[in-house]
């Protein structure tokens, strides 16, 4: 899930398909795909960017996200209302944190365990009014300005290798009907202030996938130690890491939806997890809080105008379609009828 703005785009891609195993990277048994990058700047030498194994990560989500399951099964309409909790697999041994209807999260679990890595998984639930734009969610995270919205620690983001050639991807995916089709992917960096711990700094793989009844994941997984020769010039920092990232959300009705969020971070520099979980779980709150005014806003808010503003671009784009059929009708009938 990325920024709207494009940053540096690489010469040539590789994507690297890792083989299956516990880890998302794998430097065994790579499949290395050449796809070139649209935009190319002839200056820009080429990147490597290895993704992680797709599917793996994918089934990883379904795992871990119920919804995200119903999702790709073609079954979410009904959002979190079609889910039996009791269900649970037998990878995950989940504990209730928090529930309370009235609150924008209404649930919180938490997984001390998964992907053989000692740092909790999070799982959160809430149900918001208004359309489900996915596009719109990611832009809380990826956008900087409208990051800084909720999150006082963020300095920087930056989407420093998108990946343009999507049709690449969703043939690397297969299987739209199960992973929808890729709306966007590449690899992010961001760095936050120095607060009550130092700065840290993120190296994220992740893209949004787009499914035909309108729901959206949004996933991210961490890039490796190996990977850091893509980390921007400048100072270096202790590095989070973000073992996974989902946003799932599904549409529950032509003005609601339902979003499940799964986080598995470890903040780094030793810290024990019972100490950032708590600051974890805060800022994700606050997130979706954001993400709750900006839904249900009404009429003359950010997203009433974002609305009209598509809907504009929309009849522009269809007036110019028409406007040039006219126009090449005319030229028709001015060779037909010439005397």
């Amino acid at each position: 899930m990325l920024s709207q703005s494009a940053f540096i785009s690489c010469t040539t891609f590789f994507a690297c398909i890792a083989s299956t195993n516990v880890f998302a990277f794998s430097t065994d048994s790579r499949t290395i795909v050449d796809v070139p990058v649209a935009n190319r700047r002839e200056w820009h030498p080429k990147v490597e960017i290895e993704l992680p194994n797709l599917a793996t990560v994918f089934d990883r989500i379904s795992m871990a996200s119920p919804l995200a399951k119903l999702v790709m099964e073609g079954k979410s309409e009904d959002g979190f209302a079609a889910i039996d909790d009791d269900v649970k697999h037998p990878e995950l041994k989940w504990k209730k944190v928090e529930e309370n209807k009235r609150k924008t999260v209404h649930r919180i679990d938490k997984a001390d365990q998964f992907q053989n890595v000692n740092v909790p998984l999070l799982r959160f639930r809430s149900s918001i009014k208004g359309p489900c734009i996915g596009e719109r969610f990611s832009n809380f995270i990826m956008d900087l300005e409208e990051r800084k919205k909720w999150d006082e620690q963020i300095a920087k983001v930056d989407e420093m290798y998108p990946i343009d050639d999507l049709d690449a991807i969703n043939t690397l995916l297969g299987d739209r009907e199960k992973y929808g089709s890729c709306a966007r992917i590449g690899v992010g960096y961001s760095v936050t202030k120095q607060g009550i711990i130092s700065p840290r700094e993120q190296l994220i793989c992740g893209g949004m996938q787009e499914f035909s009844n309108g729901a959206t994941i949004l996933w991210g997984t961490e890039m490796e130690d190996y990977h850091n020769h893509l980390l921007p010039e400048g100072p270096r920092h202790t590095r989070a890491k973000s073992h996974l990232f989902a946003a799932t959300l599904a549409p529950t009705g032509t003005d609601s939806f339902d979003v499940e969020y799964l986080l598995q971070m470890d903040v780094g520099g030793g810290l024990p997890s019972f100490m950032t979980t708590p600051a974890v779980t805060d800022i994700v709150k606050k997130l979706f809080d954001h993400a709750r005014g900006y839904f249900e806003g009404g009429e003359g808010s950010e997203l009433d105008s974002y609305l009209k503003s598509r809907q504009q671009e929309k009849e522009e784009v269809e007036f110019l379609h028409l406007n040039s059929d006219h126009i090449a009708m005319n030229k028709l009938e001015s060779l037909l009828f010439t005397p």
